[in-house]
């Protein structure tokens, strides 16, 4: 193994024992509220990577991407709540809860194809309003969301006996809920680095830079733009989805307000 591979595997593994020690630290230091603002750090963060695919990789100006958020949230609030007094696993309802998002961002794709820049910004910034106002209303004439009461006592994540929200002892370690969440925040921010690493090197990513970069020039080296597009808008949805289910889970409760610009 050459020096470099070694300086980088070793670097690697440093930031791997950081991140796995580093709630203990922050919870036994400062509190474990603050271990709560690592939860959120990690849950922004898998936002951002999922407005990387929109904003970043294919270059479309995305100022709505709280609204995908706000669906995974409301989803996963609408399944797992005394509201409709369902409570699905949290394993499937994440699945809907990206799929959920997914048409959202196909739907919100499907009519600006053919935007750039700031019209673009300003039809998404539209969008994103607009699903606030109509998790807002629709509590008339049929209580679909509870409006601007929100939504409580939504489920936390379960595996069998195993609670996320309860502190629990494991092999002599006391975790907490928020540190919990921490571990599985993390566990799934890996799972969606690798995904944007591997859309980088694809072929669908290297389609999207094309499009970016020129999307005339891409059109005529036979890109299909419009469905490169949709496929942007979708993929980056879905991310936003999953981040605004696991937000549900965390908070136990929403309302419009926590979706605000």
């Amino acid at each position: 193994m050459s020096t470099d591979k070694r300086k980088a595997l070793l670097g690697i593994v440093l930031i791997g024992v950081a991140l796995a020690v580093l709630p203990f630290l922050i919870g036994k230091g400062l509190g474990n509220s603050w271990v709560r603002v690592l939860d959120f750090a990690l849950l922004y963060v898998m936002l951002a990577l999922g407005l990387n695919i929109v904003v970043g990789f294919a270059g479309l100006l995305d100022l709505g991407y709280i609204a995908f958020y706000a669906v995974g949230a409301y989803v996963y609030a609408l399944l797992a709540s005394p509201h409709f007094n369902i409570h699905l696993p949290f394993w499937i309802i994440l699945p809907i809860g990206a799929a959920v998002a997914c048409l959202f961002g196909a739907l919100l794709g499907a009519p600006t194809l053919k935007l750039r820049g700031d019209y673009l910004a300003i039809v998404t910034l539209g969008f994103g309003e607009i699903i606030r106002i109509f998790m807002n209303n629709l509590s008339q004439p049929v209580n679909i969301t509870n409006g601007p009461q929100g939504i409580s006592l939504i489920d936390p994540f379960r595996i069998g006996s195993f609670d996320f929200s309860k502190t629990q002892s494991i092999a002599g370690l006391t975790f907490t809920g928020p540190m919990k969440y921490y571990y599985l925040l993390l566990l799934v921010l890996i799972v969606v680095i690798a995904i944007n690493l591997r859309l980088q090197d694809s072929r669908i990513g290297r389609a999207w830079e094309a499009i970016r970069e020129d999307e005339v020039a891409a059109r005529a080296m036979g890109i299909n733009t419009r469905n490169m597009k949709l496929l942007a808008f979708a993929m980056g949805a879905s991310f936003g989805g999953i981040s605004g289910g696991m937000f549900s889970a965390i908070q136990g409760f929403i309302s419009p307000e926590s979706f605000i610009l």
